[in-house]
């Protein structure tokens, strides 16, 4: 008797048929790719950096309105994490980035450090939120 063809995408293993290739994904906005494209084109990261690079000093911006400035509408969590990445001695001025609610996201030490910066940078509070007259509209 003969055996059936198995198409060439198809690997027979133990009894199933399995596919060797699995089907491609889109890309995420700044997955895990670090260079860019082509030269002239910035990864999602430099996007984020730009971004965080021209809130002024005395205002704040949002996670959400840094990733819709940077093309990434609804990725305000991949912000979080992008700036979450940077150094320690970093320049950028990561801390004039807050939550929706215009308060810090970050916990009790990182949420002082970033309330004392803001402070410096002239930014006012009510209670424990920026008070919205900080906010920056680009």
């Amino acid at each position: 008797m003969r055996r059936p063809q198995v198409p060439s995408s198809s690997v027979k293993q133990r009894g199933k048929t399995r596919r060797s290739k699995r089907p491609q994904r889109a890309p995420v906005p700044g997955g895990r790719q670090t260079a860019p494209q082509t030269p002239s084109e910035p990864t999602a990261e430099m996007r984020v950096w730009q971004v965080v690079a021209m809130i002024p000093k005395g205002k704040v911006a949002t996670y959400g309105q840094v990733a819709a400035l940077a093309g990434m509408p609804a990725h305000a969590r991949f912000v979080g994490t992008v700036l979450r990445r940077l150094p320690p001695n970093t320049r950028l001025p990561w801390h004039r980035v807050v939550n929706a609610g215009l308060r810090s996201s970050l916990g009790d030490e990182g949420g002082a450090e970033q309330r004392r910066r803001l402070a410096e940078d002239g930014v006012s509070f009510i209670g424990q939120r920026v008070a919205q007259a900080c906010r920056w509209a680009p």
